[in-house]
């Protein structure tokens, strides 16, 4: 028994450095929780059968590999070994353990899949919603509620030209605070993975945005806070507000996008994230360099962005005709004047962008969610 306390006292021990660890090198609060969770679990079941975690049998690693694929989806699995392996290595490196015991171990790998995008038409027609909406909003009778429509209206427009101007993840916009804004630039600063900073950039449409947010629709947001009696607290920094003037959180945010979404047109599994990848890969389209491209999405690999290069058609397209001798019927030799065949069909050319006046809808969302 002595030793069976013994092993659990130095399984926490390590857990708790292991964590310590995560901290020290800033880490996000998420990744540390999903750590602590997929760790945690991982000792559990091994403190279960009677193995010790320092030296488990490749038998018992690949009966835990077996319980986790019947269990949760591949992506979820692929996730909790990542952890598992970081604190292997972790044990190791400082001693706790005498390897890792997973290194000799093949675990799947998931696909590769290419990331989903919009097309320019249908950013656009995802902004006209909210001009939409913000018309609808002007025109009610009730001045009460037409404030609180306008100023929603307001805000989700300076939500979607953000994130699409700067690339942000969704973390990052609800993150992203008065103080980080710099509109005379057309710039702001987020704090990316691993707490590192970066410059976002803003267009004119963007900053047009979110001048008429902070101008006419913030400070209606910030009034609602005496409403739920929060006025006596010092008002919030954050950038997008709900409409109880306290900050609009991650997943008010993803429920505001979705909303939009639906309204749009545009299809399922269009998330906050796609208009990530559509930043990154408009830019691509439109000739940026590709380190300049990972520079302001903030990757520290430049393998992470080149997915870009494979998911965006203007630039397959582009480099097709430019290289290939049979890109066109007749190639080099074509008479002048003939029409060619281009096998790779180009897009029509898209309009470029408006810039609209900013807009949104009233706040129809439950409570709970956010908005």
């Amino acid at each position: 028994m002595s030793d069976a306390r013994a092993g659990v006292g130095a399984t926490d021990a390590a857990l708790e450095r292991f964590l310590g660890g995560l901290a020290a090198r800033d880490s996000s609060p998420h990744t540390q929780r999903a750590y602590a969770t997929a760790v945690g679990r991982y000792l559990d079941w091994l403190a279960r059968r009677g193995v010790d975690w320092r030296a488990p049998s490749r038998s018992d690693l690949r009966a835990y590999l077996a319980a986790l694929a019947g269990s949760i989806a591949r992506s979820s699995v692929a996730q909790r070994l990542a952890a598992i392996r970081a604190f292997h290595r972790f044990a190791a490196r400082e001693g706790l353990a005498p390897g890792d015991p997973w290194g000799a171990i093949a675990t799947p790998r998931m696909p590769r899949r290419l990331p989903r995008v919009l097309e320019v038409e249908q950013v656009e027609r995802l902004l006209a919603t909210v001009d939409m909406e913000l018309e609808i909003a002007s025109a009610s009778l009730d001045p009460r509620r037409a404030e609180l429509a306008v100023a929603l209206a307001l805000r989700d427009r300076a939500i979607v030209e953000t994130a699409y101007a700067a690339g942000l993840r969704i973390s990052e916009l609800a993150a992203a605070d008065l103080g980080s804004l710099e509109l005379r630039r057309g710039e702001l600063r987020v704090l990316g993975k691993g707490r590192k900073e970066r410059i976002g950039l803003l267009g004119r449409p963007a900053v047009a945005a979110i001048r008429a947010y902070l101008e006419d629709g913030r400070p209606a947001l910030v009034q609602r806070r005496a409403a739920t009696g929060s006025a006596e607290a010092p008002p919030p920094v954050e950038v997008f507000l709900n409409h109880h003037g306290a900050a609009l959180g991650v997943r008010g945010l993803r429920f505001r996008l979705d909303r939009l979404r639906r309204l749009a047109g545009l299809p399922e599994g269009v998330s906050p994230h796609t208009l990530r990848h559509s930043f990154a890969t408009h830019l691509l389209d439109g000739g940026a360099d590709l380190r300049v491209v990972q520079e302001l999405l903030g990757h520290e690999s430049l393998a992470t962005t080149q997915v870009y290069t494979h998911v965006s058609p203007a630039r397959l397209r582009s480099a097709y005709r430019a290289a290939h001798p049979r890109a066109r019927r007749g190639g080099a030799e074509s008479r002048p004047g003939e029409a060619h065949d281009d096998p790779v069909r180009s897009p029509a050319p898209s309009t470029p962008r408006r810039s609209h006046a900013p807009d949104a809808p009233d706040d129809a969302g439950p409570p709970d969610r956010g908005s």
